[in-house]
């Protein structure tokens, strides 16, 4: 066999290792690839995708927020949002000229945007969402600009000054979203809630229903070129935005408003640190108005009062971080919903529930009679009567009149600890209420009320008038509403239906009755309790004629560091004698007159007048009602100046002639025109005659027969607001114009009148 030589072994060895590196190199190639495009083929394709597409998210708008009749509450609305693309942004001398521009138009710190542009790994970064359309208008006014530098260039050996150009329209860009805008503003704020930046619900019905009113997002796909830059129209796809579900609650916007009016008057008057209130439709458990004082504005939740500045600027001048907790705090206290996540003593209200109770379990008859001595020893204590001297032999329907506290506390001892905790249960307040509002508070025996176990003859005692426990504003009224309807405690609720984006109910809320407590007998007599506590008990200054309401009023001194401050509350519904509606007022910390007695009846008869008014329940006045009734102006005009003055003198009216014609040509009061039956009423006898007027004098601190007398004395009527049956009791404490005021004769004024005699119903 031939020898290879050396020469050719060297080839073959050179060939060989030629080979086994092509088979190294192509087969770790081909490995590589199959890698690729078996195993990791979908992280590359969407890699590439994110190269070649720009994909933008639109803001779905969340489902609109309707009142019961249909008033928008809470509506989404289409805005922008600016960004920029920070890893395009090269230049440093054009970063610090684009951040200073979108700082003046958008109105966002200079060194956030900043710092967002400094973050050049990102390609896309907000600098600020839900821009309106003027700042909109000027993002786009910049997007046709460019910023101009120069820079020396280097072409074929000769320098020269070239001017560069970058446009802003590179690195900034505009997107679509959505912003949230509640048309009233404060109106029932502290029910509805709002939203964040970011579209998600933060507080009320809005975070309550977050999920259901949040929509589906869309999306815009547009193709974009090796340099990021989005290519034209026609390469755009778009995937539209599914508006979430709407929410038509049980609010009634205009009994919203009366609430509203009322407890703002209130917070003024006495100086409060909060004043709430609430009115349910007794039968079904809707919630037709809620409302806290102070209130705050749904479109800027974040915002202070100058005066609240300048007081945390005053109580932390050097104290940055301080001032930023105590103002935190404040906004958290406002957006608080008092009603259903606070609790209070619900004080002599809670009577209502004792006398139902006892009544129920037959512990006490309506014949029941006690002798009030003005205090009563329980234990190691003695336990006084807000009536010092005592209120003597009164019968259980008198006992709740007067809101005697020894006669409750014998009440209570008759039906003794156990049964009158299983009442305490049945009328839930050892549990949720379970409306539909977040951040509802959970009662915690211990905490909040006495335990079985731990509950003594004292705490027994205490605990039958209404002491040394709390309740949330909700469970109270849902407990009065129980009474009203007969017996059945309901589920207090504020959705009433919810709509998909063409307006077709998907899902309605049915009242839902969580069991009866006690019996329509023992309800309808505990109603008729109440009635009396109104018409001559201390209720009277929630009397409303032509409607009957049952009531009770209440007052607490606040627990632990209170001390010195009081709760007044007062819980009612009406008509009486086929309830329709319950109202509970609580005024926190007034200063001043502190009974439910006296400053919380009259807020809740306004309300009750002007709700039932508004619900169109007729009026049904008894004889002595009638007599007391103001009267309709009568058509005079086209009558002779003699018929029309001996008419009115015959009917009781003064009468005051302007001109020297025979006929009258117009009148004040109008025809129909509601006035007091002893008012004045101005004939005018000529065209041209100038219309009289009248200056309103101080009617506060009288009596009804004064403030006649000096309304009738400067040529003006007066309309009396309050329990008219106990006139000689009155006193006027507010006027519907305020003096001072000019305005034409014979003009009607409202003057508002309570008692303060026999209203009090808190010992201390």
């Amino acid at each position: 066999m031939n020898k290879m030589s050396p020469r050719r072994k060297l080839f073959f060895r050179a060939l060989t290792v030629f080979l086994l590196l092509s088979v190294l190199v192509f087969g770790s190639s081909a490995v590589n690839l199959a890698r690729i495009q078996l195993v990791d083929s979908e992280q590359y394709k969407q890699q590439a995708e994110k190269n070649q597409l720009h994909d933008t998210e639109i803001s779905a708008e969340r489902g609109i927020i309707y009142d019961a009749n249909g008033t928008v509450l809470a509506k989404s609305a289409s805005v922008w949002k600016v960004y920029i693309k920070p890893g395009k942004i090269k230049n440093e001398d054009f970063k610090n000229d684009l951040c200073r521009k979108l700082a003046d138009i958008t109105g966002v710190e200079l060194e956030d945007i900043k710092a967002k542009a400094d973050k050049s790994q990102y390609a896309y970064l907000v600098v600020k969402r839900q821009i309106e359309l003027e700042e909109k208008e000027k993002i786009e006014d910049l997007l046709n600009q460019y910023y101009s530098y120069n820079v020396i260039e280097d072409n074929d050996g000769v320098l020269k000054n070239t001017d560069k150009r970058l446009y802003y329209s590179s690195v900034i860009g505009l997107d679509p979203d959505v912003k949230r805008y509640y048309p009233y503003g404060t109106l029932a704020s502290n029910v509805i809630g709002f939203t964040g930046t970011d579209d998600i619900g933060r507080s009320g019905i809005e975070l309550k229903y977050d999920s259901v009113l949040t929509g589906t997002p869309g999306r815009i796909i547009t193709a974009q070129n090796g340099k990021s830059d989005v290519m034209s129209q026609e390469f755009e796809t778009v995937y539209d935005a599914v508006q979430g579900t709407s929410l038509v609650l049980t609010i009634n916007e205009v009994i919203q408003r009366y609430l509203e009016d009322e407890l703002g008057q209130v917070y003024i008057d006495s100086k409060c640190a909060g004043a709430y209130g609430i009115v349910m439709d007794v039968n079904t458990g809707a919630i037709l108005a809620m409302a806290s004082m102070q209130n705050y504005d749904l479109n800027s939740p974040q915002s202070l009062t100058e005066e609240e500045t300048a007081s945390l600027e005053e109580a932390y001048p050097d104290d940055i971080e301080a001032r930023n907790a105590a103002r935190n705090n404040l906004l958290f206290s406002r957006w608080r919903n008092f009603i259903v996540s606070d609790s209070y003593e619900p004080g002599s209200v809670f009577k209502i529930i004792t006398a139902s109770a006892a009544l129920e379990e037959n512990a006490v008859s309506t014949d029941m009679t006690y002798t009030c001595t003005g205090k009563i020893t329980v234990s190691d204590r003695v336990i006084k009567c807000h009536k010092r001297t005592g209120h003597g032999t009164q019968t259980l329907k008198e006992g709740l009149m007067n809101s005697c506290n020894p006669f409750f506390i014998t009440v209570g001892q008759k039906l003794g600890k156990e049964k009158f905790f299983e009442y305490f249960e049945a009328f839930g307040f050892t549990e949720k209420t379970g409306i539909d509002l977040p951040a509802e508070s959970m009662p915690v025996a211990g905490v909040n009320y006495h335990s079985l176990e731990s509950m003594g003859i004292v705490e027994l005692s205490s605990s039958s008038f209404g002491q040394s426990f709390q309740v949330t504003p909700i469970q109270m009224i849902t407990a009065i509403s129980a009474i009203a309807n007969g017996g059945n405690l309901m589920t207090p609720y504020l959705v009433s239906k919810q709509l998909d984006e063409n307006g077709n109910v998907i899902k309605e809320t049915k009242p839902t009755v969580r069991r009866q407590v006690v019996s329509k007998q023992t309800a309808e007599t505990v109603a008729d309790m109440m009635e009396a506590v109104v018409s001559s008990g201390t209720g009277k200054n929630a009397y409303v004629a032509g409607y009957r309401v049952a009531g009770k009023t209440g007052t607490s001194q606040k627990l632990a560091s209170g001390q010195g401050k009081y709760v007044a509350s007062f819980g009612c519904f009406a008509p009486a004698d086929d309830p329709e509606i319950a109202v509970l007022i609580l005024v926190d910390e007034p200063v001043g007159q502190f009974n439910g007695g006296q400053i919380c009846t009259p807020v809740a008869a306004r309300v009750v007048e002007k709700t039932l008014e508004y619900m169109g329940v007729e009026r049904q006045y008894t004889e002595k009602e009638i007599e007391y009734l103001d009267t309709n102006a009568p058509n005079l005009v086209g009558s002779s100046v003699n018929d029309a003055e001996e008419l009115l003198e015959k009917e009781g009216f003064e009468v005051k002639v302007v001109g020297s014609g025979d006929t009258v040509i117009s009148q004040m009061p109008s025809y129909n025109q509601s006035m007091p039956k002893n008012g004045i009423i101005v004939l005018y006898t000529q065209g041209d005659d100038e219309r009289l007027t009248a200056t309103v004098p101080d009617l506060r601190q009288l009596s009804v027969s004064k403030a006649s007398k000096y309304a009738l004395a400067a040529g003006l009527n007066i309309k009396i607001s309050g329990n008219a049956l106990n006139e000689g009791e009155l006193v006027s404490y507010d006027q519907s114009i305020e003096p001072g005021e000019e305005v034409e004769y014979g003009k009607t004024i409202t003057v508002y009148f309570k008692s303060n005699t026999n209203v009090n119903d808190y010992a201390d």
